[in-house]
């Protein structure tokens, strides 16, 4: 974590992007999509924040907008670079934009389209290092073999091609080539999603271990909250392009404050078969971000909803120290939540990392 005054590695202000529907021969814009609706938060040097929601939610956009893959439509999203200087990288063009990729990297989705099939490992992970400065191909080798190393992958795969993998190899290549320009922040769009379970397990392992070891800043983008509780320091749900809770992990699972983290929590399994009969069931449809309903998006599916709920929107709002609510009855609900320690109490989800096997 960063300490004194230090400003937050990643602040994002009322970010804003939003989609034109058009319609017709003409294509004229009939509407807009709001896929981020005012979202604001920060991530500290060093520590994994989760955007987690439903499909839809808008947490994929939100990190793509922070990466500058997507351009805002507003706001502002402010990194502390290596010379401690704060850039606003929101309004960059592609060449001032430049700079500043080496420091912030991706690990995407799916580790088979995230891959060129058509070069070898020496390529895909050795091309940043070349793109940005390493000429000498004896230097780009033994940099690529260290980053095989780091993520449980033979030096000798150096000229095997990404057919001759499997999903979790395929993904720890894709972790190898973010890695590969000693990135500040790393932001990782469900890596584990498209993954058996017992890889999934493996791969966040190897995560949570290069994170101890070179400090790494993570922005997680999950759906899947029984991920999320053993990899994040603190978690931003998204409902409809905004954020309804923030607060660090173990308080969102111990004491959620929104009726809709309530009832994503409850559909994490448990291996208690009791507790079935607790599960907060959604009823309908995530909300249209073209067309979202007035005062609260999220009160037409909401069993705690009242009047004000369904006129005014309500603010984000902190419930307890460092833990925010967008709610109207947040302070007056007793919801409940799952039983976890802390991130650093909790063990390995599959074992440590360095018993993974690396055919995985």
């Amino acid at each position: 974590m960063s300490g004194g005054d230090k400003q937050p590695l990643l602040q994002v202000k009322n970010l804003r992007k939003l989609f034109p529907i058009r319609k017709g021969l003409l294509r004229r814009k009939i509407g807009l999509v709001r896929a981020v609706d005012d979202v604001s938060f920060h991530v500290e040097e060093g520590e994994a924040l989760s955007l987690v929601g439903e499909s839809g939610c808008g947490k994929t956009t939100t990190a793509r907008c922070v990466l500058r893959a997507i351009k805002p439509t507003s706001g502002e999203i402010l990194f502390r670079t290596e010379e401690d200087t704060v850039i606003d990288v929101s309004g960059l063009s592609r060449r001032e934009l430049r700079p500043l990729r080496s420091q912030m990297q991706m690990i995407f989705q799916d580790p088979v389209s995230s891959l060129n099939p058509r070069m070898t490992l020496f390529d895909i992970i050795g091309e940043p290092l070349q793109v940005n400065g390493m000429r000498d191909r004896q230097q780009r080798i033994d940099r690529v073999e260290e980053l095989l190393r780091l993520v449980g992958l033979p030096p000798e795969y150096l000229q095997r091609f990404p057919h001759a993998f499997s999903g979790g190899q395929r993904q720890r290549i894709g972790i190898a080539r973010a890695l590969a320009l000693n990135p500040r922040l790393v932001v990782a769009d469900e890596p584990v999603s498209a993954l058996d379970v017992s890889v999934q397990a493996q791969i966040l392992n190897l995560m949570l271990e290069l994170q101890q070891q070179f400090g790494l800043t993570y922005l997680f983008v999950a759906h899947d909250l029984s991920v999320v509780k053993h990899f994040s320091d603190r978690v931003a749900v998204m409902y409809v392009g905004q954020i309804v809770e923030m607060a660090p992990s173990e308080t969102l699972f111990n004491a959620p404050g929104h009726p809709y983290t309530e009832a994503l929590l409850s559909a994490v399994p448990q291996p208690d078969p009791r507790l079935r009969s607790r599960r907060a069931a959604l009823q309908g449809d995530v909300a249209d971000p073209a067309n979202p309903p007035s005062g609260c998006y999220f009160h037409p599916r909401c069993r705690y909803a009242v009047d004000i709920c369904r006129v005014e929107p309500p603010k984000l709002e902190e419930l307890d120290k460092d833990h925010f609510v967008s709610c109207h009855r947040a302070h007056e609900l007793t919801l409940e939540g799952v039983m976890v320690g802390t991130r650093a109490e909790r063990q390995p989800i599959a074992g440590a990392v360095s018993q993974v096997s690396s055919k995985a």
